[in-house]
């Protein structure tokens, strides 16, 4: 399948822009500690499950040193609906530890320090890169790695492989929401699905329809 080009690359993203220009992460958070908190209980788990279980947590825990005052049995209490929950309460613990003993309770700026911590891979280190602090990083879950292919805006059966196929083809301008839009529509329109074509801002420039 043929890739689009940059002027339709750049396309697709004013379409995206036009409708909606300052898209945002559905997961809610209050500091860049509860986001990375979010993000980790996020793997194999939707954005409405983990809010619904965070919204109590973050009101007596919102940051590493009330997280490790609560301790790791009553966040399970909390945590307890979200797949995964145990190994999630363990490695929240153990990053809160980090953080308060190598970061002096502050959520690090750069991708090798985010790594470091217990739950954090690549994906979710962008995460918070991009939504955080604004840099133009492209975490791919299975949403883009599914539909970017598909779309014609990168390459690579991989999350890393279509990451950097989008970093490098995508215009630095759309960067620091590009992660939003290509969720988002994975999410609503380019469902696995059934997906909406017909309702499709992009239906015209898709490779797939193509």
């Amino acid at each position: 399948m043929r890739l689009l080009t940059e002027s339709q690359i750049c396309e697709v993203f004013e379409r995206f822009s036009a409708q909606n220009p300052n898209p945002q992460s559905e997961l809610k958070w209050k500091n860049p500690y509860t986001l990375l908190v979010s993000v980790v209980l996020s793997a194999q788990a939707t954005d409405k499950s983990v809010n619904k279980a965070t919204a109590p947590l973050y009101e007596i825990a919102d940051s590493p040193e009330k997280m490790l005052a609560l301790g790791e049995e009553k966040l399970i209490g909390y945590i307890k609906s979200i797949g995964l929950y145990r190994n999630k309460a363990a490695h929240v613990m153990a990053l809160s530890k980090i953080l308060v003993e190598n970061f002096g309770g502050k959520v690090p700026e750069t991708r090798e320090e985010l790594e470091t911590l217990p739950g954090v891979g690549r994906k979710t280190a962008n995460v918070v890169l991009n939504v955080v602090f604004g840099k133009p990083t492209m975490p791919v879950d299975t949403h883009l790695l599914r539909i970017c292919p598909k779309i014609g805006l990168a390459e690579g059966k991989t999350p890393l492989q279509v990451e950097q196929s989008l970093v490098e083809r995508i215009p630095q301008k759309y960067m620091k929401h590009a992660h939003h839009h290509l969720i988002l529509h994975g999410r609503y329109v380019c469902t696995a699905r059934n997906p909406k074509c017909n309702e499709c801002l992009i239906a015209d420039l898709c490779r797939k329809n193509n």
